[in-house]
């Protein structure tokens, strides 16, 4: 049987260095709403016109795309004057969630602890960032995802290789002190009050390194959920995910990446607002821990599709 979604297109592929994950994520998004009847149709935006996505009759939007020019507020932009409800947060939430640099400011002026940093937009401005940072330190591009142009640097002979690295992502570069402990992330759905983090997991990759191939590639990371944590420690990150879900303007879904340090000590690394959905990912791990299966999971993504923007009438003004 059908459901009343109309005519639904799930946006994938698109042009970002995260394009394979997208290719992915669409698929596994694509084959759950057709097994509950949804009328949904794959939209790669990396191969097929804007003119078209504006031709295609979509009642409603499902965005299975990562990085650039889907998870930034673009894509989000566009369907707002489309007036076609989607998923996720809208476009500010989605442009502030994708810079890295202005999350850190957002969630240091609410009080939310995240690891000390510097900006860097040259070469030249490297040894002053270092000294305010320290060592060992993560470099990385501010708007990348996926682990993509990201270093850790343990000794200084290494930083400009690094720096250079980063650079090619982006004009400024993330300096980010390191964080040494275990590696935690928290799944969370909803809007306002009705915000709810799902079970937090444990992340344990082969010599610490979750890199891209053993996020979405290889079979030797290890995942803990829920993560074993204790009763205090797991009260304390879900209201962090959340407080930094909310601060950020964030809705539908969202995944909230920590480090827990050696003192216990969680602290908030990023947002993603348009997570992983392949068969490595971490959001329909903690969906299936709370008793969500993929299907109800995507499904109740969906439900959640809309425009952000509330248009008024000037007339009543």
């Amino acid at each position: 049987m059908s459901l009343d979604y109309g005519r639904v297109g799930v946006l994938y592929g698109g042009t970002s260095a995260e394009r394979e994950v997208s290719l992915m994520s669409g698929k596994g998004v694509y084959e759950a709403l057709r097994s509950r009847g949804v009328d949904a149709y794959l939209f790669d935006t990396g191969e097929r016109s804007l003119t078209e996505l504006v031709q295609s009759g979509f009642d409603r939007v499902f965005i299975a795309l990562h990085g650039r020019y889907g998870e930034d507020g673009t894509v989000q932009g566009l369907l707002e004057l489309m007036g076609v409800p989607y998923t996720g947060s809208g476009t500010m939430a989605s442009s502030l969630a994708m810079n890295k640099i202005m999350t850190k400011r957002i969630w240091l002026n609410a009080g939310l602890p995240t690891p000390g940093y510097a900006v860097v937009q040259s070469e030249e401005e490297l040894d002053e960032a270092l000294q305010h940072v320290g060592m060992p330190l993560i470099v990385k591009p501010p708007h990348e995802g996926s682990t993509l142009g990201i270093t850790k640097v343990t000794d200084e002979s290494e930083l400009l290789a690094a720096y250079r690295l980063a650079a090619r992502f982006d004009a400024e570069v993330l300096l980010e002190t390191f964080v040494d402990g275990r590696e935690l992330t928290v799944p969370v759905l909803g809007k306002g009050r009705e915000v709810r983090a799902l079970p937090a997991i444990e992340i344990l990759a082969p010599g610490g390194n979750y890199d891209y191939e053993h996020k979405y590639l290889s079979n030797d990371t290890r995942y803990v959920c829920p993560a074993e944590v204790g009763k205090d420690l797991t009260v304390q990150l879900i209201h962090l995910a959340e407080q930094a879900y909310i601060e950020l303007g964030c809705e539908g879904w969202g995944r909230a990446d920590f480090m827990l340090d050696k003192h216990g000590q969680p602290w908030l690394l990023e947002m993603n607002t348009s997570p992983g959905m392949t068969s490595h990912s971490l959001v329909p791990m903690g969906a299936a821990a709370a008793g969500m299966d993929y299907a109800d999971l995507c499904l109740a993504i969906l439900e959640t599709a809309s425009c952000k923007v509330q248009a008024s009438d000037p007339m009543s003004l």
